[in-house]
């Protein structure tokens, strides 16, 4: 008989599941803000996105054309072409579509800046740990008599980045 041991987790799986984790409770909480047309707005953007929605517009299209190129003798058509109706109605369902797109896309845009806000602020914090634990590992070779010379890279990496500084650069840059 042999036994099933669970192996434990590493540390690495661990982080990716307390990330993975991370992710899914900001979606849920992101979700949870929502409010009802913002909600709306997602569906119907969802439902007007799929396959589904062309297929039974296909069918609108083609059942209107049908009934309406006199095709079936016993039915009178109510919108002969060109069609104006049927132009009418899709217009109004074009402007009523766009809006939804937009409320979803501007939703979108605002979880994209908050998220890249957060993102912006874990790099700089990495940046400073980064820094620090450059400065702790020479610390820690001067501690111990270890002689080894030191690059001009190592030196600028002991620097503390100046964000400021940087984004007037690259402001700089860019209006070159």
């Amino acid at each position: 008989m042999t036994e099933n041991k669970v192996k434990p987790k590493s540390s690495t799986e661990n982080s990716e599941a307390q990330n993975i984790d991370d992710i899914v409770n900001l979606e849920k909480r992101e979700r949870a803000t929502l409010s009802i047309s913002e909600k709306l707005a997602d569906s119907v953007t969802a439902f007007t996105g799929s396959m589904i929605y062309v297929g039974l517009h296909a069918i609108w299209f083609g059942t209107w054309m049908i009934l309406n190129l006199g095709a079936l003798p016993s039915l009178k058509p109510f919108d002969p072409s060109p069609f104006s109706l049927l132009s009418m109605i899709v217009s109004l369902e074009a402007i009523f579509l766009t809006a939804f797109v937009l409320i979803s896309q501007n939703k979108q845009a605002l979880q994209a800046e908050k998220r890249a806000k957060v993102d912006l602020q874990i790099n700089l914090l990495a940046e400073r740990e980064n820094t620090k634990l450059i400065k702790m590992v020479d610390e820690i070779h001067q501690h111990l008599g270890i002689r080894r010379k030191e690059d001009r890279e190592e030196k600028e990496l002991k620097k503390s980045t100046n964000f400021n500084k940087m984004v007037d650069k690259m402001d700089k840059t860019k209006s070159k």
